[in-house]
């Protein structure tokens, strides 16, 4: 599996709001973005780098709604 890139929080929610994502609410340090019927959560936390498991989770998101199609581990795959 390759590596996935290391984001800041700024970095993930361009990223998102690029890719047609509208940011719905913030709850202490983390935002909710959605698009259609997909929430991505993405922490806040100044200027540090996000863990790879967030950063996975964004780019599965913007993958899995601008394809329409649900990630093989979503599906029970």
């Amino acid at each position: 599996m390759p590596k996935v890139p290391r984001l800041t929080a700024a970095d993930a929610e361009a990223i998102l709001l690029k890719a047609g994502f509208a940011w719905l609410r913030s709850k202490g340090s983390h935002r909710i973005y959605s698009k259609g019927a997909r929430r991505v959560v993405v922490p806040f936390h100044s200027g540090a780098t996000l863990h790879p498991k967030i950063v996975k989770q964004v780019l599965d998101a913007i993958e899995e709604t601008s394809t329409g199609l649900t990630p093989p581990e979503q599906c029970g795959r």
